[in-house]
C-alpha cells in the first residue's frame, strides 16, 4: 500500500520527496513506533530507487524519528517514557519563552484571533469532537509562538508538536477525553495573563499546564499493558 504524500508543498527533489512523505507517515502514525523500515519496500511503495530512501532515513535518524537497531536494520523509535519527558521539556520551556515574548508584542487583533480560536476549542470540547480538538490546540500554541515573531521559536515550536501529535494519535486518545476540558481552563487563564502582561503568572500557568499534561500521560502509559508501548498497537486518533 502506499504511503500517503505530503503534499503541503512541492518537492524539489526525490530524496526531499521521500523525506517528507517518510517523515509524515511516521508522525501520523501511518508506520508505527517500532516498526521495522525496510529500504527496498519502501522505494517500491514510493515508486523511487534506493538511493533517496537511504538518504531519507540518514536525515529521520539525525531528528530521531527512526533508529538502528543491531540485527534488525532501521526502526521507527520506539514511544518511550524518557521520549515522553523529553518532548514535554522542550515543549514547556517554549511556550513560556513564546508566551512571555508574545504578551509584550501582541496587537489587539492577535488576541482577537486567539480568542475566536479558543471559542472553535470551546465548542469542539463541548460537542466531544476530541480529535479536532487535538488539532487545534497544537494550532492555539503554535499561534502563540507565531505572535512572538520569532521565526527560530515558532520552527521549534512546530517541530515539538509534531512529536507531540505522534504520541497523541498513539498512545492517548483515552487521555484527551479527561484532558480537553481542564486544558480548556487553562488555555483561557494563560491568555488572559498574557493579555494582562502578568507575566510571572504566564510562565507559572504554563509550567502547571504542562506538568497537568505530561502527569496524565505518564500515568496513563504506565496503566498500559508493556505490550502496547513495544507492538501492538492501542487505540489512537485518527486526526
Amino acid at each position: 500500500m502506499p504511503l500517503s504524500a505530503d503534499t503541503r508543498a512541492p518537492h524539489r527533489t526525490k530524496q526531499e520527496f521521500v523525506y517528507r512523505t517518510i517523515r509524515s507517515a511516521i508522525l501520523r502514525c501511518e508506520l508505527l513506533p517500532g516498526e521495522r523500515l525496510v529500504i527496498e519496500e519502501l522505494a517500491q511503495r514510493l515508486d523511487v530507487s534506493t538511493i533517496p530512501v537511504r538518504e531519507a532515513l540518514q536525515l529521520l535518524q539525525s531528528e530521531g524519528l527512526v533508529e538502528s537497531v543491531p540485527h534488525v536494520g532501521t526502526t521507527v523509535t520506539p514511544l518511550s517514557r524518557r521520549s515522553i519527558l523529553d518532548v514535554f521539556s522542550i515543549m514547556e520551556g517554549l511556550q513560556i519563552v513564546a508566551a512571555r515574548v508574545a504578551a509584550e508584542r501582541a496587537t489587539d487583533a492577535d488576541f482577537a484571533a486567539l480568542d475566536a480560536l479558543m471559542r472553535e476549542m470551546d465548542a469542539v470540547v463541548a460537542s466531544l469532537r476530541l480529535e479536532v480538538w487535538g488539532d487545534l490546540n497544537t494550532q492555539f500554541h503554535v499561534t502563540i509562538a507565531s505572535m512572538a515573531g520569532l521565526p527560530m521559536l515558532l520552527q521549534m515550536t512546530v517541530q515539538a508538536f509534531d512529536r507531540w501529535n505522534q504520541m497523541r494519535r498513539y498512545f492517548f486518545s483515552d487521555v484527551l477525553a479527561v484532558r480537553a476540558p481542564q486544558a480548556q481552563r487553562e488555555h483561557h487563564a494563560i491568555v488572559q495573563a498574557m493579555r494582562t502582561r502578568a507575566m510571572d503568572r504566564v510562565a507559572t500557568l504554563l509550567s502547571e499546564h504542562n506538568r497537568h499534561a505530561l502527569n496524565d500521560y505518564l500515568h496513563h502509559l504506565d496503566s498500559r499493558p508493556a505490550t502496547d508501548a513495544t507492538g501492538d498497537r492501542p487505540a489512537a486518533l485518527d486526526a
